[in-house]
């Protein structure tokens, strides 16, 4: 029997009536379990959210000002195809959708800030399924080079600061970190070779695998052996040649790790593809099968 006082908020039960009891004492469990499966459904479909979200900014507009931007900072914008150029602006508008940028140092986040990244960031990205540098949520940008101060401890045990001038960063734990000067300069001197957007979002690329170790994620099993026969050998070249002090396509700095290897080899294939084509060849093709695009043909 269940009583029930209207003029009191209490919720009297009967002690006699079990099976009421019994229910009531499962309701916390039921609760818990109508949580979980809410859960497991809003997991289940964030996928599919996601994707319908990038729809339907990619559908939107492309906004006047970037356009300016483009053509004012952007010397490669219009050397790639125009089917190229209509991918790279909606990827540019899904990537700035979901990246924050935060300025140090007084520097000024503008758009002009923000697009001049976005277009060298997304250029690794065309032609090809992408989910956007997942791991990577903020871009933390700095009017110029930066001073580091960090923890280190050498072999023998002792601790001590280590101060190094930098011009960029990437970490696995979803950051990037630029120099703006030297970010527009790359964007806009599209052919030196440098280009350290390019370098620091190709490390973001290689960390997708889960460890940045120069061997991105790759669309096939069997496509690892010939990247890593290819990309060692390579890495093994420039390493010798860098001793030697030789001069080499490839910066010097590609030879301290299989890591900045691919970093600094990703700068020349976008900055200076003909060169590479021509005097590394099976670099250049593994590379272009790896970004899906050959800047060879490029205008």
């Amino acid at each position: 029997m269940l009583e029930i006082y209207f003029n009191s908020p209490i919720l009297v039960v009967n002690p006699t009536d079990k099976a009421l009891q019994s229910k009531i004492a499962m309701l916390p469990l039921y609760i818990f379990l109508f949580v979980c499966a809410g859960l497991i459904v809003w997991i289940a479909t964030s996928n599919y959210r996601k994707r319908k979200k990038r729809q339907l900014i990619s559908s939107e507009p492309f906004p006047k000002e970037w356009r300016q931007i483009l053509r004012k900072n952007l010397s490669f914008f219009y050397k790639i195809p125009s089917d190229l150029q209509l991918q790279l602006k909606d990827k540019m508008k899904i990537f700035l959708s979901e990246k924050e940028f935060i300025g140090h140092q007084g520097q000024e986040i503008t758009e002009e800030v923000r697009v001049t990244i976005a277009a060298q960031a997304c250029l690794l990205l065309l032609n090809r399924p992408t989910d956007f540098y997942p791991f990577l949520k903020t871009i933390s940008v700095y009017p110029a080079a930066f001073i580091t101060n960090r923890a280190t401890q050498d072999s023998s045990g002792v601790h001590q600061r280590d101060s190094r001038v930098l011009l960029g960063e990437s970490w696995n734990r979803g950051k990037v970190i630029l120099s703006w000067q030297d970010s527009a300069q790359g964007a806009a001197d599209f052919e030196d070779g440098h280009n350290l957007v390019i370098h620091e979002f190709a490390h973001q690329l290689d960390g997708e695998s889960g460890v940045t170790n120069g061997a991105p994620p790759l669309t096939q099993e069997q496509d690892y052996d010939t990247w890593s026969q290819v990309l060692s050998s390579e890495f093994e070249d420039l390493r010798q040649q860098a001793q030697k002090g030789e001069r080499t396509l490839i910066d010097h700095y590609g030879a301290t790790n299989p890591a900045e290897f691919f970093a600094v080899a990703s700068e020349v294939f976008f900055e200076k593809p003909a060169e590479l084509k021509k005097r590394h060849s099976k670099l250049y093709a593994q590379l272009q099968k790896y970004y899906s695009v050959d800047p060879s043909a490029w205008v």
